[in-house]
């Protein structure tokens, strides 16, 4: 094999090596599950095929002009060549890719007429989600966005601190949620699924715990799940455990700066906690929802999250943190 060859070969698998990182499909934007993200996937798909195409071209005019013959190499193309090559092409290739673009993504600004409204604020370092509804009907929830399948849905994106940006790879574009405005971002899911999103702005130092998860689900089911979420919890039945959990969160100072609706607590600068054992996640998507988690995060959660805005109450008995945990956990 040719030296240039060789050359060329490592050059492209210490490139392509590293990306491998990033075939997970779980985050990845050219597995598209809603119109657009489809959309920006056609996009890149052409112009991953047009530039390889390109590369390949100045590959092998490289190749040709290195095994040249001294005689060749005193060859000089035409002024044509080089205005055809060197603007008639690129401003021509630009244009072409820029009608596409706007072909494929019009459709999306027109959207529907009157979409579903989530409002989506970001904190540092978790998200809260909010459903407008009538007085105490509204649905407050945390790290998760529920939508109905098939149908749009505007996320209204703010910022309770510093710059984030809301971001479903698999769903749409980044929204950059910035302090005192308020950014729309459509979102449209063709199949039920699960699709994590994560904040794509640098915010601090735990940027990379801000994750999040949108569930889309038949209408009939979140609907279902949009009842359930808009009832206050109710009194503890069964276990002792959580009932004394439950006076314990009263007491402690839980309630503070958490609220729990149909109960006394009614802070507003943690996430709301009236269904927290329904979500799938601890602190944004940092541990999974176990009452064993909920023990740990209670107890050493800047420990877990360094800098989160929530205290380590580790000076707490473990028999009253194992009640709390017990309580949360009941909160479906």
């Amino acid at each position: 094999m040719p030296f240039f060859f060789q050359y060329v070969l490592k050059a492209l698998l210490l490139l392509v090596v590293p990306l491998l990182a990033a075939c997970d499909p779980v985050q990845s934007a050219l597995h598209p599950g809603g119109p657009s993200a489809q959309a920006i996937a056609s996009v890149w798909w052409v112009m991953f095929w047009g530039s390889l195409v390109i590369l390949t071209l100045v590959m092998a005019l490289a190749l040709i002009a290195l095994r040249a013959t001294p005689a060749e190499k005193q060859y000089r193309p035409g002024r044509w060549f080089i205005l055809g090559g060197g603007v008639l092409f690129p401003v021509v290739t630009l244009t072409v890719l820029l009608i596409y673009s706007f072909e494929i993504d019009y459709p999306l600004f027109r959207g529907e007429s009157e979409p579903m409204n989530i409002e989506v604020t970001g904190h540092q370092w978790w998200w809260e989600v909010r459903y407008p509804g009538a007085g105490d009907a509204e649905v407050v929830t945390a790290n998760e966005i529920h939508i109905p399948v098939g149908r749009t849905v505007r996320i209204n994106v703010r910022s309770a601190d510093v710059i984030h940006s809301f971001w479903v790879p698999r769903l749409g574009g980044k929204q950059d949620a910035i302090p005192g405005h308020e950014n729309p971002l459509d979102l449209h899911a063709d199949q039920p699924g699960t699709f994590r999103g994560q904040c794509a702005e640098f915010c601090g130092a735990q940027h990379a715990h801000m994750a999040f998860w949108v569930i889309a689900e038949p209408v009939e089911r979140f609907d279902a799940w949009l009842a359930r979420q808009s009832q206050p919890v109710s009194a503890p039945a069964g276990e002792a455990a959580a009932s004394r959990g439950r006076e314990h969160f009263l007491q402690v100072g839980c309630a503070e700066c958490h609220r729990i609706r149909g109960t006394a607590a009614k802070g507003d600068t943690g996430p709301d906690l009236t269904h927290v054992a329904s979500r799938r996640t601890l602190a944004a998507g940092t541990l999974p929802m176990t009452r064993e988690n909920l023990a740990r995060w209670i107890s050493a959660s800047q420990r877990i999250k360094p800098g989160n805005r929530m205290e380590d109450f580790s000076h707490l008995d473990d028999a009253v943190v194992r009640d709390l945990a017990a309580y949360l956990h009941s909160l479906e």
